[in-house]
């Protein structure tokens, strides 16, 4: 089994940045991919953004040139480094990792943007 654990989210004023952190935990060979989703109240999760592997990463068109994912493969750990945060970023941010082909999601961690 792999568990992974999210940390970072919380309160923050538009504008201003947050860091996600995930890490995965467990019985680990490899690890195909990581990313984030998000989910708004009331709405269905969606990609934020995925790192593969080898280093290439996607980005939803909502946050390019704002979130930076990047990934420290030693520490099976991955990042989220949001900046300009708009209200509209307000939701519960999922990490997730293609592990040893199967698919892990975290508990989750809520990011409010809001003054």
């Amino acid at each position: 089994q792999v568990q992974l654990v999210e940390s970072g989210g919380g309160l923050v004023q538009p504008g201003g940045s947050l860091r996600l952190s995930c890490a995965a935990s467990g019985s680990i060979f490899i690890i195909e991919f990581m990313g984030w989703y998000r989910q708004a109240p009331g709405k269905q999760r969606d990609l934020v953004a995925r790192i593969d592997s080898d280093g290439s990463t996607n980005y939803a068109d909502s946050v390019k040139s704002r979130f930076t994912i990047s990934r420290d493969n030693a520490k099976n750990t991955v990042y989220l480094q949001m900046n300009s945060l708009k209200p509209e970023d307000t939701a519960v941010y999922y990490c997730t990792a293609l592990v040893d082909n199967m698919r892990y999601w975290g508990k989750g961690t809520l990011v409010t943007v809001s003054s």
